[in-house]
């Protein structure tokens, strides 16, 4: 996908600052210096747009991206830092809860892990959620310029194992030093994004349908 705009919206701390226009969201989840700014900033072509911070653990927000005024890139706070204090911890579970089940233009979930590692206790955990609640969920394997491409198999098949991947989630593997990735991400987005869309088109059909036909029965 041409990207023609991206910027910055807000840092929300609570559905009070979400944004309001109805825009689909995608969010973006994963360890703290898995490489979510990172991939953010290769998605929007927009170098430094999401800040890559040196000390993990540093995002305490829901941080909104709008893209192309079609889509959010909602960026979660890393997991798995352990000098987070237990108090913030805290509060990020009810929040990062609070969106992911009851968020209506929550559209699915990217969970990225870093290739080079099987998952840890924090991602099979937040797949394992995700599942719990029925979020669909794109797993992007980070830093695929670390390892050498004949390798990428193998490692993939440790995550999918480890995650115990299911129904329509697929992997994909990402580098954003070189680019790998980012073309198939955008297509797995677009195409979940307009799959969505004529299911609750259907739905809307078939619910007026009922509706028009029953208000035409014979009393």
């Amino acid at each position: 996908m041409k990207v023609t705009s991206s910027e910055f919206v807000i840092s929300a701390v609570g559905p009070k600052q979400y944004p309001e226009d109805g825009l689909h969201e995608i969010a973006l989840v994963g360890r703290s210096n898995v490489g979510k700014s990172s991939l953010l900033n290769k998605m929007m072509n927009r170098k430094g747009l999401a800040r890559i911070s040196s000390r993990p653990g540093k995002t305490q927000t829901l941080n909104y991206f709008r893209v192309n005024q079609m889509l959010y890139f909602v960026d979660f706070p890393g997991y798995g830092y352990a000098k987070v204090a237990k108090t913030i911890k805290e509060q990020w579970g009810k929040m990062i809860e609070g969106y992911l089940k009851n968020r209506e233009e929550l559209r699915f979930v990217i969970q990225l892990v870093d290739i080079r590692h099987a998952p840890s206790k924090d991602d099979i955990a937040m797949y394992d959620w995700c599942k719990q609640i029925g979020i669909p969920t794109v797993v992007v394997a980070t830093k695929g310029d670390k390892i050498a491409r004949g390798r990428w198999l193998q490692h993939i098949k440790v995550i999918r194992q480890s995650l115990n991947l299911r129904g329509d989630d697929t992997i994909i593997v990402f580098s954003s030093e070189t680019g790998q990735g980012k073309d198939e991400l955008w297509g797995e987005i677009l195409r979940r994004l307009r799959g969505g869309d004529e299911s609750r088109a259907e739905s809307a059909s078939i619910s007026s349908a009922k509706a028009e036909t029953k208000t035409t029965e014979p009393s």
